[in-house]
């Protein structure tokens, strides 16, 4: 897509980055990291990801998130789940901040961190926000699914630290809803009451949830989680 912008006459063309929206295919890449060059679908295989950037190595923030992701990596592991890091920087600067990483945060970086110098992947995925940077990529998360459609996007500041427990917990979510008819309400966690899907009819419901439902109005029926 491209923009264009009339001026004195004249028209110039400005490419337009790519925004990736729910639903949207992940972009393939081929990129170096800390554990070997990859080919990101094939990488994936059948597994859900999630491809999240930093603004740079060596920096606070990014040192608690990434040393916080490796104590996690057994329960992305029990979601059947990678996890990926990137930033801006090459890899060799990536390895040295591991030792860093394992010696302040207790624990060793177990996932591969993309080396994006030339920021090609931060491209394709609009990583650089100008107005927040325009050398660094900002705090960005993907949820990606097995079948490589974009599942979730997050955006937060460089300021501001990641909660990996939500992901955990929206993947929980995705993984129970792409499942069964339901949905999850807020503040939802694993094991608690669900929402049938509006889109279900009383008459399907009675034969997904024999043991029935509570419905506070028409539209909001309460169900035990399936599988619980």
């Amino acid at each position: 897509m491209t923009i264009v912008i009339l001026t004195s006459g004249h028209t110039h063309r400005k490419a337009d980055p790519m925004t990736l929206r729910l639903g949207d295919i992940a972009p393939d890449f081929t990129a170096p990291t800390t554990q070997g060059t990859i080919s990101f679908h094939e990488w994936l295989g059948d597994s859900w990801g999630v491809l999240f950037s930093h603004p740079k190595d060596f920096t606070p923030v990014c040192t608690t998130e990434l040393g916080y992701v490796a104590k996690l990596l057994p329960e992305f592991t029990a979601r059947n789940t990678k996890v990926i890091g990137l930033s801006v920087d090459p890899v060799e600067s990536h390895e040295r901040w591991e030792t860093d990483i394992a010696e302040t945060q207790g624990t060793a970086v177990n996932f591969p961190m993309i080396g994006d110098p030339d920021r090609t992947v931060a491209d394709l995925y609009d990583m650089i926000h100008p107005n927040a940077s325009d050398t660094f990529t900002v705090r960005s998360v993907f949820v990606i699914g097995p079948d490589k459609k974009v599942k979730l996007t997050l955006t937060y500041p460089a300021s501001t630290g990641r909660n990996f427990d939500e992901i955990l917990r929206v993947i929980d979510s995705l993984q129970l809803t792409a499942k069964h008819k339901v949905a999850t309400p807020a503040n939802w966690k694993q094991g608690e009451d669900v929402i049938i899907g509006a889109v279900v009819s009383d008459e399907e419901a009675a034969t997904l949830f024999p043991n029935g439902w509570t419905a506070l109005k028409p539209y909001l029926r309460i169900v035990p989680q399936p599988g619980t």
